[in-house]
């Protein structure tokens, strides 16, 4: 039972930063109908600028998390200007070969930069982990899942709560009727895809630290995202944070009672049986999303 325990821990604080790449997806998705590529690669991008503060620049480990979070935001934000606006009713195809594009440019910036040796960051912690009764946690692993769920319910709050979140939800329902309305859909568009650029920055440079950082750690991540949101129900969000936990859950108990090599096949074979049986999601949301 304590094994059991310790598993569910670990999962639960995993799922967090799942959550976060789930909710930054389906929120470019959902309003912007935009499949993102290069939603990976921001959330390793995360993960280099929160090694770049820390170990390259010595800036303080909290402030560091923030910086990464707000150059993401900024990166995500210039690739909807420069490349995104620009296709602005073009044909998916079109889109989807500029953003595989922008991805495969991404990763071998990153590679150029920092070379394809992993990178560790360091962290203010103790290496001693927190021991409750027969479970142990590592102080890292619990910032990591405070962290992820202030993000969570900080952005459940912007998109229930502000104009900006009211603007989103009603471009996601009717974006020429938004328009009509006095919504500016271009600056909508922005600011969605440098808020799923956030997240996902943000899941990275809260892993990097528990992980290691390497060029290509974005490409599985984009496949998690992409799993998690066809899980959850295109367009929603609860459904995105659900599906996040969902999926650690399943990877942790298969890693921990089958094998460590099966960890990430266990979430899809998953995602495809539920998919059998429910193929639209478990959380779909036909008219709004939040």
């Amino acid at each position: 039972m304590s094994e059991l325990i310790q598993h569910g821990i670990n999962a639960l604080i995993l799922g967090g930063t799942y959550a976060l790449l789930g909710i930054g997806l389906t929120l470019i998705f959902g309003i912007m109908k935009l499949v993102n590529f290069t939603h990976g690669e921001l959330y390793a991008f995360g993960a280099y600028m929160a090694y770049m503060a820390v170990m390259v620049l010595g800036l303080n480990f909290y402030a560091s998390l923030v910086l990464a979070v707000m150059l993401g935001a900024v990166l995500g934000g210039l690739i909807e200007f420069v490349l995104l606006r620009r296709l602005r009713g073009a044909d998916i195809d079109t889109t989807m070969l500029v953003m595989i594009g922008a991805w495969i440019a991404l990763q071998n910036a990153e590679q150029l930069t920092w070379t394809g040796v992993a990178k560790s960051i360091d962290t203010p912690f103790p290496a001693t982990p927190l021991v409750l009764g027969p479970v142990s946690i590592s102080y890292n692993r619990l910032f990591v899942f405070v962290v992820a769920l202030g993000l969570i319910g900080a952005t459940y709050a912007l998109i229930n709560r502000t104009k900006l979140g009211m603007a989103m939800r009603a471009t996601f329902q009717d974006r020429d009727t938004a328009a009509l309305m006095g919504v500016n859909i271009d600056t909508i568009y922005t600011a969605t895809f440098a808020l799923g650029s956030a997240l996902a920055s943000a899941a990275g440079a809260l892993l990097g630290p528990v992980f290691v950082v390497y060029p290509s750690m974005g490409d599985l991540a984009s496949l998690k995202a992409f799993a998690i949101v066809v899980l959850g129900g295109l367009g929603s969000i609860p459904g995105a944070t659900i599906g996040g936990f969902i999926l650690a859950f399943v990877e942790e108990l298969g890693a921990g009672y089958i094998s460590s090599g099966y960890r990430d096949g266990m979430g899809f074979l998953l995602i495809m049986a539920i998919l059998l049986i429910k193929p639209t999601g478990l959380f779909a949301q036909k008219e709004r999303i939040g």
